[in-house]
């Protein structure tokens, strides 16, 4: 595993997370520990990480609002929860806050290692990052789409999933390819987020007559330029 890849891990759990840290670094990742979120998001600015993992019950700043105050400033880097917070208003919150998965503790480690090898694999370097779609320059690098000279900026969740289209345009990209890709799985919750990202793609490329999203139900999306 490339050792270049840094991870935040913001926890106040100090036993759990010395071996779970132990645990990634075993794994070649290079790992910063906090103990509450304060120091967090501190760290955050200091230690250039590409995935932080997050526990939500934490004194100064929890969970929720350091994912805020990151995803204001950063919407590419990835984030994991990890916490016993299980209930279902608890795990949309951390969606909406542009999660990137959301692991319910206790957890294995070697889960989770899956995990992140996968989301880091399914990362392919791409030496080509702006993309020519109709008359829509889609910049991946810096998550942005201009059209006439406006400009809209995606999400992390929507460059990704513009970016396996724009890779794929005129050829059909697997529902559950996307899913697994942007999201870690494809159950039922991350489905209808799906959805709901390909609606705001769609109004966000609309004025653009040249290109269009097409759904395949229950298979997958195109993305068609005239």
């Amino acid at each position: 595993m490339n050792h270049t890849i840094n991870i935040l891990l913001v926890d106040d759990d100090l036993k759990n997370s010395m071996l779970l840290k132990r645990f990634l670094e075993v794994e070649g990742y290079c790992v910063t520990y906090a103990n509450n979120g304060a120091i967090g998001w501190e760290l955050y600015h200091t230690s250039n990480p590409d995935l932080i993992l997050l526990d939500i019950n934490m004194p100064e700043i929890n969970g929720f609002e350091l994912a805020k105050k990151i995803r204001e400033i950063n919407k590419k880097v990835l984030i994991f929860f990890l916490t016993d917070r299980t209930e279902k208003d608890d795990r949309l919150k951390g969606f909406q806050l542009k999660g990137n998965d959301y692991i319910p503790k206790p957890f294995y480690p070697e889960e989770l290692i899956a995990k992140i090898n996968e989301r880091f694999e399914n990362r392919t370097i791409e030496t080509q990052q702006e993309y020519l779609i109709g008359n829509t320059l889609f910049d991946s690098n810096i998550s942005t789409v201009t059209y006439n000279g406006v400009s809209h900026t995606l999400t992390a969740r929507q460059t990704d999933i513009l970016l396996l289209l724009s890779q794929n345009i005129g050829k059909m990209v697997e529902r559950e390819q996307i899913l697994r890709t942007v999201w870690g799985d494809d159950s039922n919750a991350n489905s209808l987020a799906l959805n709901v990202q390909i609606t705001y793609l769609r109004r966000i490329l609309e004025d653009d007559a040249s290109i269009s999203i097409v759904s395949l139900k229950k298979k997958g999306y195109i993305l068609q330029v005239k």
